[in-house]
């Protein structure tokens, strides 16, 4: 729950997806972001995320590709904040009306492209899990760090989805399009210049 609720790229797309596109996109997202978690935990509890973390060269590999999708992401959500446009409709999806299975990719890709995940789960998932664990403790603690990422990014897409119209302002979706915007470029060029333990 910890690792969850700590603030991240994961919590800037949950919150943005929820304020500008609405609740459902921003629960999409959190359905992707938990998805990410899950998969994480799996290969870390298999070995497969030791690999990454004791290989350079994958371990570049998804730190340059998770690093340039947070700067995409970072960059697009400036553009929205510096686009003149109208007063938000808060009956219509989002912009580009792609509908929640893009906030859900956006939430998945955001957490698997994340080699900072990885090396969370690599530190946490040792302690919880012995070295010869079957398949149904993996799968057991796997599940309940699904379940603590879902319960988190639910509530906060539905907090922020409440108060979408609030939002709607043009001046709050600006700010909020903005300070996002800010946030997963900042992340996206830490993870850049992130070495290697």
């Amino acid at each position: 729950m910890l690792g969850a609720i700590s603030p991240g790229p994961d919590f800037a797309v949950v919150v943005r997806r929820s304020a500008v596109s609405g609740r459902a996109y921003g629960m999409a997202a959190a359905a992707g972001i938990s998805v990410g978690v899950f998969v994480w935990v799996v290969a870390t509890a298999t070995g497969i995320a030791a690999l990454l973390a004791t290989s350079a060269m994958a371990f570049t590999v998804v730190k340059v590709v998770g690093a340039a999708y947070l700067l995409y992401l970072g960059i697009n959500a400036w553009r929205a904040a510096l686009r003149k446009d109208g007063e938000l409709r808060l009956d219509l999806p989002d912009a580009a009306r792609r509908g929640p299975w893009a906030a859900f990719t956006e939430g998945l890709l955001t957490n698997a492209l994340n080699p900072k995940a990885a090396l969370f789960f690599v530190a946490l998932v040792p302690q919880f899990v012995s070295h010869g664990a079957s398949l149904g403790d993996t799968l057991t603690l796997s599940l309940i760090a699904l379940a603590g990422t879902v319960l988190w990014f639910l509530l906060v897409a539905n907090i922020v989805g409440a108060l979408r119209r609030v939002f709607a302002r043009p001046a709050v979706r600006k700010t909020v399009n903005g300070l996002t915007g800010a946030s997963l470029i900042a992340l996206g060029v830490n993870l850049a210049v992130t070495g290697r333990p």
